[in-house]
């Protein structure tokens, strides 16, 4: 576990202004990133939401479908929405957003190298995540209030231009349908896509609550 980095930040922060980009450079340094994987891709962050949303840092933990993440804040919610149970997002994109900052500052669970987009991932779709499978819901990931306090008012409005809001580049949400343990590093393979009712590799390649 690994989380002497990370603990000052919690749901309450926000963040340094001085790091927030213009929507042109957004937009600018997205058109010019490398295309990333569409098959097989890789957990690069886990992030455990504890009391108060303080941000853990994990090497390794084992997902359930009841509990999702253990210990995270959606299973410390009145009525956990099950569509939302795990918040991710785009490793490339959460840095280009983040430019230096802690990409935990967001408050997602899993950062992923991975195309999180409509196209490639439709809702619906099952992925292998280190050993748990788990399934892309319909709940859309958008961004909010404590989006823009970190990152500011043009990243807001990045994440949510109707122009680009297919890329879905808040993030998604995944729940796990099979349980199994995720480690930082462990591969993640698109399984099936629901377009296609067969196996990826044979076809086409809310707010969360901290």
């Amino acid at each position: 576990m690994r989380n002497a980095a990370n603990l000052t930040i919690n749901s309450d922060s926000v963040g340094d202004p001085a790091l927030f980009r213009t929507l042109d450079c957004l937009e600018l340094s997205l058109a010019n990133q490398p295309d990333a994987p569409t098959g097989t891709g890789r957990v690069a962050l886990i992030v455990r939401r504890v009391d108060g949303g303080l941000r853990v840092l994990l090497d390794r933990v084992a997902m359930t479908p009841e509990s999702g993440l253990p210990g995270d804040a959606w299973g410390r919610q009145a009525e956990p929405l099950p569509d939302a149970q795990l918040a991710v997002m785009q490793l490339d994109v959460a840095e280009l957003i983040a430019n230096g900052q802690p990409l935990e500052l967001s408050g997602d669970n899993l950062y992923l190298e991975l195309d999180l987009s409509v196209e490639n991932l439709p809702a619906g779709s099952r992925l292998r995540v280190g050993e748990a499978m788990m399934e892309v819901t319909p709940q859309p990931h958008n961004g909010c209030r404590k989006f823009r306090a970190r990152f500011g008012d043009d990243a807001l409005r990045f994440v949510s231009m109707p122009e680009l809001r297919h890329r879905n580049l808040r993030g998604i949400y995944l729940r796990v349908i099979e349980p199994g343990e995720v480690a930082v590093g462990d591969p993640v393979q698109v399984l099936a896509r629901p377009s296609s009712r067969i196996p990826a590799n044979q076809g086409s390649t809310s707010e969360p609550p901290g």
